[in-house]
């Protein structure tokens, strides 16, 4: 992307009011080089700070007021993260928030894309979807993703590509609140968007994963794929006595012209 188009992405994410929103838990070594490309398309970057023991507290702090930080001493997981990003965000007026990870998984070069497609949906959540078939992902990954649609179109009627990915944008108006501080708090961010009404617009986005042997992740084989299980079990009944009726009712209710969205 050239200067101005960057520029032109800019201004848009300003007459949106949207900002975006880093989670980083000890991603020292990609950290800097992901804040500097998002700054490039956003000129409103909030930095959510997740108990780093490394050096991103130092490099965070070369950018100066070019980004806000958000810090609260302590590891508290992703989803705890996110909340805290997100109501930063609304206390500083902004209605749109672009999630993306900051371990060099995903590409700031996005961006634009899903500014281009709040412009066409406006209000609604948009779903990065990466290709889970490409060199060095991980088979855990897709299988784990794969688990993970299945049990999210049962419980929403909503054939999404990607439920697992992190990076997606939010309508910060819209959000339910995030029960969860671990890795399943943004499945369930779906599955209440869902049911309360919102579009989810999928678009394919660029993933970048290194060779096992130098990839950094937080994620707890075990323990997290427990905590989505029992997670999804909860869902599954919750689903019956509301989830199911509330997207019946949102369905019947909402303009033909946007039902194309829903199965």
């Amino acid at each position: 992307m050239n200067p101005s188009d960057a520029i032109a992405t800019r201004n848009l994410m300003q007459q949106r009011k949207a900002c975006t929103i880093l989670p980083t838990y000890n991603n020292g070594g990609t950290l800097r080089d992901v804040v500097e490309r998002v700054l490039t398309y956003c000129s409103d970057v909030i930095v959510v700070n997740d108990g780093c023991t490394d050096n991103s507290s130092e490099i965070l702090a070369l950018f100066g007021e070019r980004i806000t930080v958000v810090d609260y001493g302590r590891n508290r997981g992703k989803g705890y993260a996110l909340k805290q990003g997100f109501k930063k965000a609304k206390t500083m007026g902004f209605d749109y928030a672009i999630t993306i990870d900051s371990d060099g998984q995903h590409y700031p070069e996005d961006i634009p894309l899903f500014v281009k497609a709040l412009e066409q949906h406006p209000g609604a959540l948009i779903v990065g979807s990466r290709n889970l078939k490409q060199e060095n992902m991980p088979g855990k990954n897709s299988f784990a993703n794969k688990f993970s649609n299945f049990w999210f179109k049962l419980q929403t009627w909503i054939d999404l590509p990607d439920t697992q990915t992190g990076y997606r944008l939010y309508p910060l108006k819209k959000l339910p609140y995030i029960f969860s501080a671990r890795y399943e708090a943004e499945l369930s961010l779906l599955v209440f968007s869902a049911w309360r009404g919102t579009d989810l617009v999928p678009i394919k986005v660029n993933v970048f994963y290194p060779k096992a042997e130098e990839r950094v992740t937080h994620f707890r084989p075990f323990w997290d794929f427990f905590r989505i299980s029992v997670l999804n079990t909860i869902l599954c009944l919750v689903a019956i006595v509301y989830g199911w009726p509330s997207r019946l009712i949102h369905k019947l209710f909402k303009p033909k012209n946007r039902l194309r969205f829903f199965l």
